[in-house]
């Protein structure tokens, strides 16, 4: 990011639950900007656990060149995050400062060639799924029990069911915070257990995927058969952010979970869940603080009972409300 603005970086992090409006500064160190500068936008209404403060901006740009145009003019010091859908992102209560980056309907088009399928990274995993049944595309069904994006997807190297999207992707669009465009190849992603190497700050825009022709009727099948698992075994109607923890080598995190006692366990207006004690469920009102304490408070249980380290799978983001801890001092000054 090459540009600088007196005034900008300085408004940065000035209060918390209402951020010092810095949009009329952006708008005119960008003049071509066709996307859209929100200040103060509550993110607690679009992420799946209904918590956490407000970005200090929240942009969504209008296509790629248009956040490549963005990235290139914002200043270095202006901090700037990226969220999906918000199904695996705990938003803290003292909110994001700096440019929350949330891609919108220029990146939610799907293309299918033959057995290769094209998708920006806003589109739903299970949209992707059902575009690749329906084109009788093998290798994607799995991403129907996927609570994401593809550009969470791409991030995380999301997975359900035996597979990961390693398995299918080719190759992956993507703007650095300079604005730059690169095409990263299955191999350039550095793909390993949720997790990819690419880095932080870098928005994936679009992914291509190759699978095989097969018939769509038993692929629709297989994602019945997905479906139903998570329907049956996930708390999927609740308020939740998905898998909390990632499974630890050769073992399960709710497994380890339920071993420590802790299924059902509440901290203020958050909840393990009794049905699968990997998802934290916000039933009462929860704070961002609430269930980020029950996380933390959790990994202690887990860690004191059977000397594992539980690894949070879940995103979090933002500020606490001043004087607040976060992460493990939640659990030692709560």
């Amino acid at each position: 990011m090459g540009a600088r603005a007196a005034g900008v970086a300085g408004a940065i992090g000035e209060c918390r639950l209402m951020f010092a409006d810095i949009t009329p500064e952006l708008r005119q160190l960008m003049p071509d900007l066709r996307g859209r500068l929100t200040a103060n936008a509550p993110l607690a209404d679009i992420t799946w656990f209904r918590v956490g403060g407000p970005a200090q901006v929240l942009f969504t740009p209008a296509d790629e060149a248009d956040l490549s145009y963005f990235l290139k003019l914002l200043p270095d010091d202006v901090p700037i995050q990226v969220i999906g859908l918000g199904s695996n992102l705990l938003v803290r209560d003292g909110g994001v400062p700096g440019i929350v980056v949330r891609l919108g309907r220029g990146f939610s088009e799907i293309k299918v060639e033959g057995n290769v399928l094209r998708a920006g990274t806003a589109v739903p995993d299970v949209k992707v799924a059902r575009a690749a049944a329906e084109a009788g595309i093998t290798g994607l069904a799995f991403y129907r029990g996927i609570p994401g994006s593809i550009g969470g997807a791409l991030r995380m190297n999301a997975g359900a069911h035996g597979r990961e999207t390693k398995d299918c992707l080719v190759s992956a669009r993507a703007v650095d915070l300079d604005g730059n465009v690169y095409v990263l190849s299955n191999a350039d992603m550095g793909f390993t257990y949720r997790h990819c190497a690419i880095q932080d700050g870098w928005i994936f825009t679009e992914a291509t995927y190759l699978g095989e022709l097969g018939d769509p009727a038993e692929i629709l099948k297989e994602m019945d058969e997905v479906a139903e698992y998570r329907e049956k075994n996930q708390p999927i109607k609740e308020r939740t952010g998905g898998s909390t923890f990632k499974n630890p080598p050769g073992n399960s995190a709710w497994k380890l979970v339920d071993a420590a006692g802790c299924r059902g366990l509440r901290v203020g207006g958050a909840k393990v869940s009794e049905m699968h004690c990997n998802f934290l469920i916000n039933d009462k009102q929860a704070s961002g603080e609430d269930v980020e304490t029950l996380g933390e408070t959790v990994r202690a249980r887990v860690k004191q009972a059977s000397g594992v380290t539980l690894n949070w799978e879940i995103i979090r983001l933002g500020l606490p409300n001043a004087g607040r801890p976060v992460g493990e001092d939640l659990v030692e000054k709560s």
